[in-house]
């Protein structure tokens, strides 16, 4: 069977938990989705288990090789307009919503995780150069991004300098013509392949004079090539991919070592002011750590998928109340395994699509969408990418001793999800955060309006309300200590893993609700919309316990910090 884009799920998601949009109707979204959802299928997901065996090839030359069939895939993403389905029309993108781009791009995740990786840098630096790009730098780059003639990476970490970007070395001097960056910079996706003309870096460097710390530190475009005479773009610019790192998963990716400057400098073209280098690379940031958890749920889907298939065929022993030769599918523990992975994803998708409308309004100028866009962004990624450990293992616990075996391609969902957690900032960066930034700053504000918002739309559901009360409380406690930072650094992971099961549980209740109505409205495909309720029940009783486990823990946090450093033995 492999990987199907599930179109059900996401229109089931976009048409009942979110406002209508003026620019969408069911027609439309079904138009684009299954458009979409057909070159995930037929075009990306064929290439994913492929790309985990033959991975891209550092040449002499320094050029990279792609696995064969990923520069073609990529023009046929590419020719359809499919990367700047968000981006402004005036330059050439779709224009669409960004809960549309959110909806596809699961799609492009879930059928090849290693592929999306380079559309993803991608249309993060659509993001930046919309956000902050000259009238010229728009004009020039955004039409070229848009129809995937160039591409994208993000440079920040060097070998000393990782989540501290203080630290950074990078060097640019201005020639008193062009400024010439030198430097390494580690962990950069797609820093080099086959599959667009040109690459755009947007480096970190630091500039000559500019102050110690993160106020010295300005971002260059720098392009591997560079425009000639004639206007076209055929100079080499003085940088090279050095090496490509082995992985443990997401191996069809290249993870490039990019240095910069061998020679006379890397020509590099400093974007927006100078010293404000950090705030334009949290533009994409930002965009980038939604899109990491968009990745962990698509990839649950995906080991979701497979795992069905495998449990509706592998016959081993007989289930009980059942005939000898039904499926494993029959038997009580693989069916909560199942329910489980079905549960969580759901809960997932509900909370990247419903955000991503969220994020709309916030880039439109609502304020109290930013703030609620800012708290719920290391939710989507830390908690998201969290669970997807959870789903992907239980999909390879369901193949048994041949989910162990490369070949059945369970394992490798398991492998390519390990990153998520890790990746554009970790998730004790994302759990801190939400701690500090999203919670103590504004002395809880947003989060108890949150809460009065969950509450007041779960009022008919005792699991709920009950956890709602135990959030209420924990928030008061995090308040009440907000001067212990230590001892909220050691319970922010369990602060931010229960808000959100909360949430989870909050949009899975709305969810419930929208179904059983279509259900007495007597709407088509009952099974689809029983499934709907099922999930949300088992997601009340099976999973939703779990807030009260992770803000018991917060409240006994000072439990850590009595350990000393030479405790650890």
């Amino acid at each position: 069977m492999g990987y199907t884009s599930p179109l059900e799920d996401t229109k089931f998601v976009l048409e009942n938990l979110l406002p209508t949009h003026e620019d969408l109707d069911d027609t439309t979204i079904d138009a684009v989705l299954s458009e979409a959802g057909k070159l995930a299928d037929n075009y990306l997901a064929p290439l994913n288990h492929f790309g985990d065996k033959n991975n891209p090839i550092l040449r002499q030359d320094h050029e990279v090789e792609t696995p064969e069939g990923f520069s073609h895939a990529f023009s046929e993403i590419a020719k359809g307009g499919w990367i700047g389905v968000a981006s402004d029309s005036n330059y050439d993108g779709m224009g669409l919503p960004a809960r549309m781009s959110a909806a596809i791009n699961e799609y492009w995740h879930g059928a090849n995780m290693s592929f999306a990786l380079c559309s993803l840098l991608t249309q993060g630096l659509i993001d930046a150069f919309t956000l902050v790009g000259t009238d010229e730098e728009k004009k020039t780059y955004l039409p070229k991004f848009n129809s995937g003639a160039w591409t994208g990476t993000m440079n920040l970490t060097e070998p000393q300098s990782g989540t501290d970007l203080a630290t950074i070395k990078t060097k640019a001097e201005h020639d008193g013509e062009n400024w010439r960056i030198k430097g390494q910079k580690i962990y950069i996706t797609y820093g080099e392949h086959d599959m667009s003309e040109n690459i755009i870096h947007l480096v970190l460097a630091r500039t000559e004079g500019a102050p110690e710390g993160i106020k010295g530190i300005s971002t260059f475009i720098i392009p591997k090539f560079l425009k000639d005479e004639s206007g076209e773009y055929t100079i080499r610019n003085d940088l090279k991919c050095i090496s490509i790192e082995h992985k443990m998963g997401i191996k069809a990716s290249p993870t490039a070592v990019m240095s910069y400057g061998e020679n006379e400098g890397a020509i590099g073209y400093m974007l927006g002011e100078e010293g404000r280098g950090i705030e334009y690379m949290f533009i994409m940031m930002n965009r980038a750590r939604f899109d990491v958890g968009l990745q962990g749920m698509a990839i649950s889907e995906a080991a979701r998928q497979k795992a069905l298939e495998y449990a509706n065929t592998r016959i081993q022993g007989t289930p009980i109340n059942r005939e000898k030769g039904t499926p494993i599918i029959g038997h009580g523990d693989v069916k909560r395994l199942l329910l489980s992975m079905r549960s969580l994803t759901e809960a997932m998708r509900a909370l990247i699509l419903v955000s991503s409308e969220i994020m709309e309004r916030a880039h439109n100028g609502n304020e109290k969408c930013k703030l609620k866009e800012g708290f719920l962004i290391p939710i989507i990624k830390g908690w998201s990418t969290e669970l997807a450990q959870e789903v992907t293992s239980n999909g390879l616990q369901i193949h048994g001793g041949m989910g162990f075996i490369e070949e059945t391609g369970a394992a490798q969902y398991m492998r390519d999800a390990r990153i998520l957690p890790i990746y554009e900032g970790t998730n004790a960066i994302q759990a801190n955060d939400f701690m500090f930034r999203k919670t103590l700053k504004d002395n809880g504000k947003t989060a108890k309006e949150f809460l009065e918002e969950i509450r007041v739309e779960c009022e008919q559901n005792q699991e709920m309300s009950t956890m709602i009360a135990l959030a209420s409380n924990t928030l008061d406690f995090v308040l009440e200590n907000r001067d212990d930072a230590e001892m909220l650094s050691c319970i922010s992971f369990d602060y931010m893993m229960g808000f959100g099961y909360l949430i989870g549980g909050w949009l899975m209740h709305k969810g419930k609700l929208k179904a059983k109505l279509k259900l007495s409205e007597k709407s088509q495909n009952e099974n689809f919309l029983k499934s709907k309720i099922i999930s949300a029940d088992f997601f009340d009783f099976h999973i939703l316990p779990r807030v009260e486990s992770h803000f018991k823990i917060v409240t006994k946090g000072a439990t850590i910090v009595q350990l000393t450093d030479d405790s650890f033995v």
